[in-house]
C-alpha cells in the first residue's frame, strides 16, 4: 500500500505547478502573468512547508508512523516552489544583481523572503539518506532551521500582503500551532527527565 500512496503523494505535491504550467501554456494568466506565477509559487511554497510541518504533530497524535516518510517529499516540494517563486522575482527584475540586492536591503518583507529561502537551501541538500549517515545526529540540528524557516516565510507572506486578517493569519496561526506543539512536548520530555536525574 505505501508504494501505491507515494505516487499519488508526490503527483497530488506537482499538480499546482502542472496546473500552472497548462494556464501558462493556454494564456489563462491574468493579465500580471509575472505577479500570478509569483504569487501562486510563492503560496503553495508556504502550504507545502505548512504539511511538511504538519506531519510530525500529526504522527505523535494519531500514531500513525507511515506518514513521516512524506515529511521529505513535501519539505523538498517546499524548496521546489520557493526556488521557482524566487527565480521568478528574479526575471521580474532582469536578473539584476545590482537591483536585486538593493531591493532585498530596502524591503523588509522580500529580506525575510530571502532569508527563509537560505535556510531552506542546506536543508534541500541535505535531504538524502546519504547524508543523515554522515551528519547523524547533527542532521536532526540542521534540520530544525525548517522551523526559522517557516516563522520568516508567514512573516514575509504577512509583509507581503500588509493585511491583518485572512489567509496570511490563518497561516500564521497554523505554523504557531505547529511549533507550540513541539515546544510543549519538548518542554513534558524534560519535565519527565528531571525527577528521574535527580
Amino acid at each position: 500500500m505505501p508504494r501505491l500512496i507515494k505516487p499519488f503523494v508526490f503527483l497530488a505535491a506537482l499538480s499546482p505547478f502542472l496546473w500552472l504550467v497548462f494556464r501558462a501554456l493556454t494564456d489563462r494568466l491574468t493579465v500580471n502573468p509575472i505577479e500570478d506565477i509569483t504569487l501562486t509559487t510563492g503560496i503553495w511554497a508556504l502550504r507545502m512547508l505548512v504539511i511538511s510541518l504538519a506531519i510530525t504533530p500529526l504522527r505523535r497524535l494519531s500514531g500513525w508512523n507511515r506518514v513521516i516518510p512524506y515529511r521529505r517529499t513535501f519539505g523538498l516540494f517546499a524548496f521546489f516552489y520557493a526556488a521557482l517563486h524566487l527565480a521568478t522575482y528574479f526575471l521580474d527584475q532582469g536578473f539584476g544583481l545590482e537591483f536585486i540586492v538593493a531591493d532585498v536591503l530596502k524591503r523588509r518583507f522580500i529580506t525575510v523572503g530571502m532569508l527563509a529561502f537560505v535556510l531552506m537551501v542546506p536543508l534541500a541538500i541535505t535531504s538524502t539518506k546519504g547524508w543523515i549517515r554522515r551528519l547523524g545526529k547533527r542532521w536532526v540540528t540542521l534540520h530544525r532551521l525548517v522551523y526559522i524557516s517557516g516563522v520568516l516565510a508567514v512573516v514575509h507572506y504577512l509583509w507581503k500582503v500588509k493585511i491583518s486578517a485572512g489567509p496570511p493569519v490563518y497561516y500564521a496561526v497554523i505554523v504557531g500551532v505547529l511549533l507550540g506543539l513541539r515546544v510543549f512536548w519538548a518542554l513534558r520530555k524534560r519535565s519527565r527527565k528531571a525527577p528521574s536525574a535527580a
